[in-house]
This record gives structure tokens, C-alpha cells and sequence, in this order.
């Protein structure tokens, strides 16, 4: 009998006729995902980059079909990495994107996993006030950085011209600027936990806390080349979802997220419980990018750049990641 309904099959197909469809009520699986390669690089190793390192450590990435090669690129040459292919996303500064962007490329900030500024300002024992500071060296990790705009601006907000008052030197990362407050080098710099806390118990003090003044700015986006966006939308939407549901994750395993920093930045486990609770604060629920968060480095790098001023910010911004994300309740999960 299986024999005659085989040849039976096998006679309607041959005069024409169609093979027999699965039934209404049978659904058609969707294709699974491959497993993809992407190597990103991030700016910075410092609080705000735990979602990228949780999602990395706890298999999220791989959950979502990705083969995350993470890598540390510091600010001066995290950009100069991606346009080149060396990466295919970072994790960096909306200021530096911006700079990209107007002399040439075409990067996209498709997410932002911090949206204010996450910085302390420290300075030496022999600082008492502000006007202290007039006249001393003042350490931001490059021109044009993140670190460099956050330090102008809250300067300003605190009354000192960062132009005439200071002297701003770069000395690279935000290690080194730890580093260099600690030698002498400088005598005032953004810091945040943990290593503020150290430098506090070394004798160092917080002069202004920009973190409480939540303001505005791209200090950790999501950025890619819009090539690559374009060729690659399902991956890049895949590391959007990871980055998403790392965060909802994040809020409910303190412990799991103090282990994570104790890999990266090796510190007691006091200290990096502290600076958990410091940088849950600062991550929202959905990472959107958006206008707004790039007014101050529109501000201070337009002020002697008109290609910066006149910028189209909408050329550079892309919510439909996180948007989607959001659509599908990944931040609930």
C-alpha cells in the first residue's frame, strides 16, 4: 500500500499535478541564524562598559548566533579601526563619530548604552575650591574625546574658562589620566568608579560630581559604518537585541555583574559592588541615540569647525534598532 501511494505521488507531480502541502494548522519553521563573526571594539575599559562585557561573558552574544571578538581600542584610534574594517562595530564617543563624519566617512550611531556623562572630577589634597584650579594642568584623554568635551563643559558649568583658566593636556586613555593624577602630572581630571574610589582613599577628593547633573551625551554609542548596516541588518540587529536584553539581565544579577568587573577591572569586590550600583544608574532600559545627546559636542567642536555646526545630526542617527528591540519587549525579559 506505501508502495502505491509513493507511485501515486510520484504519477500526479510527473502530469502536472501538485505534491500534497502540509496542512493549515502545520507551521513552517524559520530558518535558524548562522553563527556570525563580528569583532567590535570598545574605547574604554571603565564602568559603562559593562553591558558589552556581560553579554560577551554570560553567552548572550552567542545566544543571539554571534562570535564576538571584543577588543580594546582606545578612543584616538577606535574609529580609524572601524573605518577601516578592522572592526565591525564600536563601542565609543558620539564626538569622535561626529569629527568622522564630517571630514568624510559615513558612520551611524545606531544605540548609546550611556547617555550622560559619567565622570567624577578629581583633584589633588592641595584643592580646596573651584578657584583652586586656575592655573593648573587639567587631564582629558585626547582633543576632541568624549573626556575632552565633558571637561570643558563642566568646567564652564563650575565657572572656569577651560581655555584661559587651565591648561588641558591629553595623556590618552582613562587609565592614564587616573595615572597621571596620581604622579602629579595633572592636577584635575574626570575619573569614575572604581578607580575614583581609590584615588579618594589615596587623599584625592571629588570637586564636582557631572554624573548628578544628568546631562546629555553619547559617552558609550553603538556605532558601525552604514555599509555595513546595509549589508548586515539581521547581524546588527542581533547585537542590538544582545546589548537590550544584557541590560534587563544586568538589573536582576548584581553578583554575576561584580564578577564580570573583578575580570576587567580587576579591583576588591567591595569597590566594584560599589561601582555597580554607581553604573546601574547610568544605563537606560532601551539605548536609544539621539539628537539631543550630541548638542554639546556639536557646541565645542563647531566652534572653530563650521562643517561641525552645520552638521545634519539625522544623517548619523538610526533608533530602528533599538526600536525593534523594544517592539519585542527584549528590555522585559
Amino acid at each position: 500500500m506505501r508502495g502505491a501511494c509513493a507511485l501515486l505521488l510520484i504519477l500526479v507531480v510527473a502530469c502536472g499535478g501538485a505534491a500534497p502541502t502540509p496542512s493549515a494548522g502545520s507551521p513552517t519553521p524559520s530558518p535558524q541564524p548562522t553563527m556570525t563573526k563580528l569583532v567590535v571594539g570598545y574605547s574604554e575599559i571603565y564602568e559603562g562598559a559593562l553591558p558589552v562585557w556581560y553579554a560577551f561573558e554570560k553567552g548572550i552574544f552567542a545566544k543571539n548566533f554571534l562570535d564576538v571578538d571584543l577588543q580594546y581600542t582606545e578612543s584616538s584610534t577606535g574609529i580609524a579601526a572601524l573605518v577601516s574594517n578592522k572592526t565591525q562595530i564600536y563601542q565609543g564617543g558620539g564626538s569622535q563619530t561626529l569629527s568622522a563624519n564630517v571630514e568624510g566617512s559615513d558612520l551611524v550611531l545606531i544605540g548609546n548604552l550611556v547617555p550622560t556623562y559619567p565622570y567624577v572630577f578629581m583633584v589633588g589634597p592641595d584643592i580646596k575650591t573651584i578657584a583652586d584650579l586656575k592655573g593648573k594642568k587639567v587631564g582629558v584623554s585626547n582633543p576632541g574625546s568624549t573626556s575632552d568635551i565633558a571637561t570643558r563643559v563642566g568646567l564652564a558649568k563650575e565657572g572656569i574658562n577651560p581655555d584661559r583658566d587651565v591648561t588641558i593636556v591629553a595623556v590618552g586613555s582613562s587609565q592614564n589620566r587616573t595615572a597621571a593624577l596620581k604622579n602629579g602630572s595633572i592636577q584635575g581630571g574626570l575619573d569614575q568608579p572604581p578607580s575614583s574610589f581609590a584615588l579618594e582613599a589615596a587623599g584625592f577628593r571629588v570637586l564636582f560630581d557631572m554624573a548628578k547633573q544628568k546631562l546629555p551625551v553619547v559617552n558609550n554609542g553603538i556605532v558601525v559604518q552604514r555599509s555595513f548596516v546595509a549589508s548586515n541588518r539581521a547581524v546588527v540587529q542581533r547585537y542590538v537585541d544582545s546589548i537590550v536584553q544584557a541590560i534587563a539581565a544586568l538589573r536582576k544579577d548584581r553578583a554575576g555583574a561584580v564578577a564580570v568587573y573583578k575580570k576587567y577591572l580587576k579591583d576588591t569586590d567591595e569597590a566594584l559592588a560599589k561601582t555597580y550600583d554607581y553604573a546601574m544608574d547610568l544605563f537606560p532600559a532601551l539605548p536609544y541615540a539621539r539628537a539631543d545627546q550630541m548638542a554639546d559636542s556639536v557646541r565645542v567642536l563647531g566652534a572653530n569647525n563650521d562643517k561641525v555646526k552645520n552638521y545634519d545630526l539625522s544623517k548619523m542617527l538610526d533608533e530602528s534598532f533599538v526600536k525593534s528591540a523594544a517592539d519585542r519587549g527584549l528590555d522585559k525579559q
